[in-house]
């Protein structure tokens, strides 16, 4: 049984998923002393994106069922080009705070905790037939991690929201890549886990720098319209807070495809007022 998001919840997924308290687990901090610019990493390419709205997308809220979260199956001809192997979308998914509370992302950035978090799940279909057989190999997994904050109203992300529920229901595709960033060239890498049971280490983590927004309305509806218990429970709960907290980095290398914009003591000191 899965103990929940709880940070009591949490303590207790090593007892049954032993890789939980193992090594390279995600999320983790991304805390500037840590990282390394990395010269060599590419813009991220994302093909075929762009989805007919002919095509269907199933969504379904497996809060009792193993995921606990809302899911949207992707489209086989999505994929990610730019690493050493293909990488096939398989499915997305939402972390996310409360109605009282929008912090609910797994990564943070130097401590901060954003409102949500996106994140776009690919297998390594060069060396795996589907995401069952690649989610445990070391290689297997590739997932795209986006920072959601409060702002602007997101017209790429109503596609999703009005439907939805606690069913499973078909939703018409839309273009993907109106949910990234604008900017696909500024990220964060680094090796980690599944940030659910049975956290397998078997992901290779690209998070963006630049957040997308949704309204305020918007995170609303996603904190409130999913249910974590069955229907026929009495007490039916609200499915919220459903992200992990943040793991140890350990000795791993966090890369960065950018620069830090840092002054340095010339540029700062040249910013004092004159004194005189």
């Amino acid at each position: 049984r899965f103990e929940g998001w709880g940070p009591q919840g949490q303590d207790h997924w090593p007892e049954r998923y032993p890789y939980c308290g193992g090594a390279l687990q995600s999320p983790i901090d991304l805390e500037s002393d840590l990282l390394r610019f990395d010269p060599t990493l590419r813009p991220i390419e994302v093909q075929n994106y762009n989805l007919s709205p002919n095509e269907q997308l199933t969504l379904g809220n497996n809060g009792h069922s193993g995921e606990y979260t809302s899911t949207l199956s992707l489209s086989p001809m999505m994929s990610i080009s730019s690493l050493h192997n293909r990488y096939t979308a398989a499915q997305l998914h939402f972390h996310w705070g409360s109605s009282s509370r929008p912090a609910g992302s797994e990564h943070t950035v130097n401590s901060k905790q954003y409102a949500a978090e996106l994140h776009v799940v690919h297998y390594n279909s060069d060396k795996y037939p589907n995401i069952s057989t690649a989610v445990d190999k070391s290689d297997g997994l590739a997932v795209l991690g986006v920072l959601v904050e409060v702002g602007m109203f997101n017209p790429a992300f109503e596609h999703i929201l009005k439907f939805v529920n606690d069913q499973k229901v078909k939703v018409p595709a839309f273009n993907i890549r109106a949910l990234l960033p604008t900017r696909l060239d500024e990220y964060y890498r680094y090796d980690g886990s599944l940030t659910t049971p049975p956290c397998y280490p078997s992901v290779l983590w690209t998070v963006f720098r630049n957040p997308i927004t949704v309204s305020r309305k918007q995170f609303l509806t996603l904190a409130t319209a999913l249910y974590s218990t069955n229907a026929q429970d009495s007490a039916s709960m609200s499915l919220n807070n459903n992200y992990r907290k943040t793991q140890p980095v350990d000795n791993r290398l966090v890369l960065a495809s950018f620069k830090e914009r840092k002054y340095g003591l010339q540029t700062w000191l040249a910013l004092l007022p004159e004194h005189g």
